[in-house]
């Protein structure tokens, strides 16, 4: 029998992650079940930062970015070692059920837990950038497409001014849903993103399509790449067409920060209360999703499996709608 329920929050922080401690402490409480909060992701229940949470650790949260609970990537979590230990510390404060905020890093590490030591996880899909499969949405995706398309309004003022080109660098590297969307949203001319990689020179149609045709200035939103990221673009264009006035805006991590949207504090707050009904019908290593506005059971090797499905119909809108 379930009596308490330990909270964590894992890997890059998104908005709404606060929302979600809310919720669950909440809605935990109000259906009889006991809450701690756990410090600094699996690190923390590693080395035991955990205290217990009442209605009142979570008031006044809901608007706040970040993660009252702290953050953290844990390699040791990724060894046997490490697991162990962190299932002691839950053993030793009498924890029962785990509920993890984070992406396909944490969730992964959720569902390894789970099955190697019996314990209910519950996940809920924290990251920004939206390649979580089963949900439509993940906690901290909106608020971020927002912030993009705020920041590339203010850039166009001087693009247009000057004459430029410039590349936008977003987050997103393994998913283009925040450059292509953010793309639509800001009236950019491009976007360049993993899911649109073909054997076709993407720099060269898009040069050839916008701005040679009829404009003298042009926003092109890039998703972040190693190889191939704003930088890469940039360059390219100094050397083949000498002629355009190249910038380049990395976002970075202002993407992540700020206080959480309408829509990400409603939907961090309706999974956070879903992740609590999941453990009252008895369900385990699930992540809770939203599907078509309904909350929906996703089991862990579902939503990490791999690419979430793109909807390549945006690209054609884009590329209409820049003309």
């Amino acid at each position: 029998m379930i009596k308490t329920i330990g909270i964590l929050t894992s890997g890059g922080d998104a908005p709404g992650m606060n929302a979600a401690i809310r919720a669950i402490t909440r809605s935990a409480i109000a259906n009889g079940f006991n809450v701690k909060g756990i410090y600094r992701g699996f690190d923390g229940l590693i080395n035991g930062e955990i205290k217990t949470f009442t209605t009142e650790s979570v008031s006044n949260i809901i608007s706040r970015g970040g993660t009252i609970l702290k953050t953290a990537r844990s390699n040791e979590f990724t060894t046997p070692e490490g697991r162990l230990k962190a299932f002691k510390h839950m053993q030793e404060e009498g924890i029962d059920a785990l509920c993890v905020i984070g992406g396909n890093g944490s969730l992964t590490g959720a569902k390894v837990f789970a099955e190697e030591f019996s314990i209910p996880c519950i996940g809920l899909p924290g990251t920004i950038d939206n390649d979580l499969d089963g949900t439509d949405f993940t906690i901290g995706y909106d608020t971020t497409l927002n912030t993009i398309m705020e920041c590339v309004d203010k850039i166009r003022d001087t693009a247009t001014s000057h004459e430029r080109i410039f590349f936008i660098e977003v987050m997103g590297r393994d998913a283009g849903y925040l450059a292509q969307n953010s793309a639509i949203a800001a009236g950019a001319e491009a976007a360049i993103i993993p899911e649109d990689q073909t054997d076709a020179d993407q720099l060269e149609q898009y040069i050839g399509r916008g701005i040679r045709k009829s404009k003298n200035s042009s926003i092109v939103i890039v998703s972040e790449s190693p190889k191939c990221g704003a930088m890469y673009y940039a360059e390219r264009v100094k050397k083949e067409y000498p002629e355009y006035d190249v910038r380049v805006s990395i976002l970075g991590h202002l993407q992540r920060g700020g206080t959480p949207s309408a829509h990400d504090r409603i939907l961090a707050s309706r999974l956070g209360a879903g992740a609590i009904q999941a453990l009252l019908e008895g369900q385990r290593n699930v992540m809770i999703g939203i599907k078509n506005g309904e909350i929906v059971y996703v089991p862990f090797t579902k939503a990490i499996q791999g690419q979430k499905a793109f909807d390549k119909s945006l690209i054609k809108v884009l590329d209409e709608l820049s003309i």
